[in-house]
């Protein structure tokens, strides 16, 4: 497993608990932050699944 999967998981878990916690406590500025870390993450684990596809090739 690339080290890019693990990375990029850790980081939508980071995103979604961002999230959580701005919705909770009303701050917009934070659920944006989660937002995009969320992409971020899935992003990079796209990346890492890739390069796990060309070396398993």
């Amino acid at each position: 497993m690339d080290k890019d999967r693990v990375i990029g998981s850790a980081k939508v878990v980071k995103g979604k608990a961002k999230v959580a916690v701005g919705k909770a406590i009303g701050d917009s500025k934070l659920e944006a932050e989660g937002q995009a870390d969320k992409v971020e993450g899935k992003v990079q684990n796209a990346v890492g699944s890739i390069k796990d596809a060309i070396r398993d090739a």
